[in-house]
């Protein structure tokens, strides 16, 4: 089942009924986390939402936030980005959809289009392979970057 919201509150509810749906309990962490994940403009890595967990339960390990995001992609409910052993996730789009990541600062945006999921279905009937994720990422330089670059350039 594929989520798309931009409502926090309502990606927050969906995520914890698939949750509950499969038996795992709501710890407050693990509550806490699902929240930071429905909330998340952005792409935040494991590290950066357990920098953002930590202080308020400061006796909570690295490993319970790994094991969550471990979980939630393997229901299909975030999409993980691998950036050279950095991982990042996206919780707020499930479906396949590119990403666009600097290779400069690393920041990573959404494409603004969704993959066509015939092109997903020829891929697996001419492969023989069943596509369980996919992962569609185009790297260069974001517009700051950019612009630093070229402000070197000129001096």
């Amino acid at each position: 089942m594929i989520y798309t919201t931009n409502n926090p509150d309502v990606r927050f509810d969906e995520l914890i009924s698939v949750l509950k749906a499969k038996g795992y309990r709501m710890t407050p962490q693990r509550l806490e986390l699902v929240r930071i994940i429905a909330a998340s403009n952005g792409h935040p890595s494991a590290a950066q939402i357990y920098e953002t967990i930590k202080h308020q339960f400061p006796s909570m390990s690295q490993a319970t936030v790994y094991n969550t995001l471990a979980l939630l992609k393997d229901m299909n409910q975030i999409l993980e980005i691998d950036l050279h052993g950095d991982s990042h996730y996206d919780g707020n789009r499930t479906e396949p959809h590119p990403h666009i990541i600097c290779t400069e600062c690393n920041q990573i945006v959404d494409g603004d289009f969704d993959l066509d999921i015939e092109i997903i279905k020829r891929l697996e009937e001419t492969s023989g392979f069943q596509i369980t994720r996919s992962q569609l990422a185009f790297y260069g330089l974001c517009p700051n970057c950019r612009s630093k670059r070229s402000g070197h350039l000129d001096q």
